[in-house]
């Protein structure tokens, strides 16, 4: 990858949504990065990832105890009120910085709801950033699950069945020809009013339960809440897909692999991947975002069907995933890399993730290892066996140590109250 290293820097102040106010730094060659939203572990990842090219990056955070800005490679923080909540005053923040920079920078969201932001405002922000230019009800459709399910219909994609109940009535109904288990989650997963036991995606069995859990959950005065099919199988019948896709909307990039344990335990993020190639993942994802005109960074989930055979369609998400730095080809490339490089038009090198290549999180990943220890699909020699192959992990890095400990500080006051919600759960399961 050919990029210029940065020169002198100088320090600069921007306007803060919040009170804390952090100087932000200039640098002078290599076109700069803002990601929007680097409270959690992929922020830290996009920080490494192109930094360790020596380019200069900008981290937005509402959580001035984020561990990316710790990081050797943050030059630049800029503080944000709720991370999840974009306004037009955070419109004029952005602009603020952009002019501050004093050169157009790329911006990165890492949530949906900032790209969301960034479709909504791309004419606006276009003055000092750059980044994929995608059609704001296209996003609307891919970050909800209900729009994304007629969209994969239309385009006759394999997803697994769901309804979408607007009533309590509509529940009872669907219960009248309903077959279990089924899975209870949210259409917007940022939306969801409840979050009983920490969890927006709950497995029910039962007629009471699915009534028990749809009350405790749902907020009447706005429906997030769908009734999915449940496809049977373990966490390795799950696979990702993670590609960058250009203006033509041709991929760039293109990497699979699957879960080997997730938090919370069986049924959210990856804690545990194995880059493993699936051609028919890969195909299949390439040809629907060519259909609907997809541009950038996606991350797709699908589960692997053994009753018809078939890969199912789960979620998409129209942005960065918290598993990108699994997928790293042998030259380098992510799909960081590859967005950086198409936006500052050099050339991508088509590449590959290795297969076997292994990522954790570490702190999540224990967790996660101890609910399936407990539950009993996990020995102590498969798990030590399971870290095996295993190239990178989200927070350790011998080049950039500090943002470990200060994942390690903040988990401290977590990791009790976390673990005892999950070994709760499992005993009343």
């Amino acid at each position: 990858m050919v990029v210029q290293k940065p020169g002198d820097t100088q320090f600069i102040r921007t306007n803060s949504e919040s009170e804390a106010v952090w100087p932000v730094v200039a640098s002078v060659k290599a076109t700069p990065v803002v990601v929007l939203g680097s409270d959690e572990h992929w922020g830290l990842g996009i920080l490494r990832s192109l930094g360790r090219l020596d380019i200069p990056v900008y981290t937005a955070s509402s959580n001035p105890q984020a561990p990316a800005f710790s990081s050797r490679y943050c030059i630049g923080k800029i503080a944000l009120s709720e991370t999840g909540k974009f306004t037009e005053q955070s419109l004029q923040h952005l602009l603020s910085v952009g002019r501050q920079i004093g050169r157009k920078s790329i911006l990165i969201p890492t949530s949906d709801q900032g790209v969301i932001f960034v479709a909504d405002h791309a004419d606006e922000l276009a003055k000092w950033y750059t980044f994929p230019k995608q059609e704001a009800e296209l996003i609307r459709s891919l970050c909800s699950k209900k729009e994304m399910y007629y969209l994969a219909k239309k385009f006759n994609i394999p997803t697994a069945e769901a309804v979408f109940p607007q009533s309590k009535r509509d529940v009872l109904d669907f219960l009248e020809t309903a077959s279990f288990p089924i899975m209870l989650k949210a259409i917007h997963g940022w939306r969801l009013a409840k979050l009983r036991r920490g969890q927006v995606n709950v497995v029910v069995n039962t007629r009471s339960e699915l009534l028990e859990e749809y009350y405790a959950m749902e907020d009447p005065e706005e429906p997030n809440l769908m009734l999915q099919e449940y496809i049977p199988g373990d966490d390795q019948a799950v696979w990702m897909f993670n590609g960058y896709f250009n203006e033509s909307s041709d991929c760039l990039a293109a990497f699979t692999g699957r879960k080997i344990r997730q938090w919370p335990a069986h049924r959210g993020i990856t804690t545990l991947g194995i880059c493993m190639s699936n051609k028919t993942v890969e195909e299949t994802t390439r040809e629907f975002m060519k259909a609907i005109g997809y541009r950038g960074i996606v991350d797709i989930g699908y589960r692997y069907d053994a009753r018809d055979g078939r890969y199912k369609l789960l979620d998409i998400n129209p942005r960065i995933g918290c598993t990108f730095r699994l997928f790293v080809a042998d030259n380098g490339v992510d799909v960081v890399r590859a967005l950086y490089l198409d936006m500052t038009g050099q050339p991508v090198t088509a590449a590959s993730a290795p297969n076997g290549r292994r990522w954790l999180v570490e702190d999540l990943d224990l967790l996660s290892s101890l609910v399936y220890h407990i539950n009993g699909s996990l020995s102590l020699k498969e798990w030590i066996r399971s870290y095996r192959g295993v190239r990178e992990a989200a927070y350790f890095a011998f080049d950039d140590p500090l943002p470990l400990l200060k994942s390690a500080v903040f988990d401290i006051g977590q990791v009790s109250g976390k673990f005892a919600e999950q070994f709760a759960r499992f005993h009343q399961e």
